[in-house]
This record gives C-alpha cells, sequence and structure tokens, in this order.
C-alpha cells in the first residue's frame, strides 16, 4: 500500500493547474460576446440610475469609463486568460479599440442619414446593430491580436535564435609570435 501524500506529480500531459493557458478563439470571441454584452446591458441601466444626479451626457461619460475599465479587467482575466490583471497600457490600448469602435459606429449612422434624410427606426436599428457587430468583431480581433497576447511581441513575429560569436582559438605558435 502506498502512502497518501499532500501534493501529486503531475504528468506531463495533464494541464498545469498553476498557470492558466489562453482559450482558443472561438472560446475567446463567445467569453468577450457574454462579457461585452453583459456589462453593456448593465450600462444601459446603469446611465439612466446615475442620470438622475447629473446631466445625461455626464452620466454616460462616467458608465462608459467605468464599464470599458471593468470589460477590459474581465478580458484579461477571463476573455482572453492571460492569468493577471491589466496594466495601464492594456487599459489605454482596450480604450483606443472601443474609441474606436464608437467612431465606427458614429460613422455609419451619419452616413445613413447623408443617404436618406428620414430613414425609419427599424433601418436606423439595423444599420447600428450591423456597424456594432462589425465594430466588435473588429475591436475583438485588436483585443486578441495586440493589447491580450501572450507575451508575445506581436502576432507575426517571428523571434530569430541568437548565435554566440565565434572565440579565437589561441595556440601556442600564435601566442610564441606575437611575444
Amino acid at each position: 500500500m502506498e502512502p497518501q501524500t499532500a501534493h501529486r506529480t503531475q504528468s506531463p500531459s495533464s494541464p498545469s493547474l498553476s498557470s492558466p493557458s489562453a482559450p482558443g478563439p472561438l472560446a475567446s470571441f463567445v467569453r468577450f460576446v457574454v462579457c461585452g454584452g453583459g456589462i453593456g446591458v448593465l450600462s444601459s441601466f446603469a446611465v439612466p440610475l446615475v442620470a438622475m444626479t447629473m446631466p445625461w451626457a455626464v452620466a454616460n461619460a462616467v458608465i462608459t469609463v467605468a464599464s470599458t475599465l471593468l470589460c477590459t479587467e474581465l478580458h484579461a482575466l477571463f476573455t482572453f486568460g492571460t492569468g493577471r490583471r491589466p496594466g495601464w497600457r492594456r487599459h489605454l490600448q482596450s480604450s483606443g479599440s472601443a474609441a474606436a469602435a464608437y467612431a465606427v459606429t458614429c460613422a455609419a449612422m451619419f452616413l445613413l442619414h447623408v443617404i436618406q434624410s428620414a430613414p425609419g427606426m427599424l433601418t436606423e436599428q439595423a444599420v447600428y446593430l450591423t456597424a456594432s457587430g462589425l465594430a466588435g468583431i473588429g475591436r475583438f480581433l485588436v483585443l486578441r491580436l495586440f493589447v491580450f497576447t501572450s507575451g508575445r511581441k506581436g502576432p507575426l513575429r517571428a523571434r530569430r535564435p541568437v548565435l554566440p560569436l565565434p572565440r579565437p582559438v589561441l595556440t601556442q605558435a600564435a601566442v610564441a609570435t606575437t611575444c
């Protein structure tokens, strides 16, 4: 009978419990939609509540900043499985991608109103949701490939091996001729 020990050794094929592995692209995308969509829905309820104490534009800005910070934390820890909280640089990069997505949806709505002077509500919703979906996919790609990469410098950048420089071989004859 073998004595039981407090810690077991893991076989090479079993996953390590201490270091989280990054989820695959499909799992990351589902997590991205759930986290971002969930925070978006909560934010849509929070803005009117906060707007009771301050102007609507200020309440919207406050909730947008807070939700972007929260989403970045969730994306780092849960969506992309980095295993650590994001630093300021990742927060800024994530905010930049959110601002770009916001610009895409605004541009789509602006173009719609240039093309049709008085579009119907259904048309506006269709254009907004399509632009929002495309911007969300773009934001997911930016976050996955550039912001939350797991220690890589870039998605397509291969590291070159560092080779040691050859050392000159000193023989007794070479030392004798120089002295």
